[in-house]
């Protein structure tokens, strides 16, 4: 019987962004580290990152499961899957996008905000214009980015302290105008 070799970590993230054709500069903003700690993982003069969201940042950009990667340690606390991540990541697949391209149509700056929406540890953007450019840059349909926005907020107005139910009318009036707003303004 042969012995399988696993492919060491910085072996698996040089041949990455060689078959992708992605600068190291690119990686490094979409993780959130420095070019010279790119270049020093990739050359093995610094061991793998074991810290978890590095980890789960080069695995969400290589759209790979961070357990691929041996230094990765499984987080004892649950992550939430928020539905609206969900619905981002199904639309990437729909249109056959890989996460990388999908994460080049943002500014640089905007980019690890991105990877770290897709990766579960940020939310989706509670500023309508900012979740408007994911939904174009994915061809949502107006009306779904909307919900998703409107749901944001909902959670936003919760996680405050707000009974959304016992205040549904006053939730229902600010959300049809927000509505007739956005139908007037944003689609100039």
């Amino acid at each position: 019987m042969k012995q399988i070799i696993p492919e060491k970590s910085s072996e698996k993230v040089a041949k990455f962004l060689k078959k992708n054709s992605l600068h190291k500069r690119d990686f490094a903003e979409m993780i959130g580290v420095t070019l010279s700690y790119v270049y020093n993982l990739i050359d093995e003069t610094v061991p793998f990152s074991t810290r978890g969201t590095t980890i789960e940042r080069i695995a969400t950009v290589m759209d790979i499961q961070p357990e691929e990667f041996a230094e990765y340690r499984i987080p004892q606390e649950p992550i939430l899957i928020d539905e609206s991540v969900e619905i981002i990541k199904d639309y990437i697949k729909e249109n056959k996008l890989s996460i990388v391209s999908f994460l080049k149509a943002f500014p640089r700056k905007k980019r690890i905000d991105v990877v770290d929406i897709l990766r579960g540890a940020l939310p989706v953007p509670i500023d309508y214009k900012e979740l408007k450019l994911i939904g174009k840059t994915l061809n949502m349909p107006e009306d779904e980015v909307y919900m998703m926005w409107e749901n944001r907020v909902k959670q936003v107005l919760e996680s405050a302290g707000m009974n959304i139910y016992s205040n549904s009318g006053l939730i229902n009036s600010m959300f049809d105008c927000a509505k007739k707003y956005l139908e007037t303004n944003l689609n100039k």
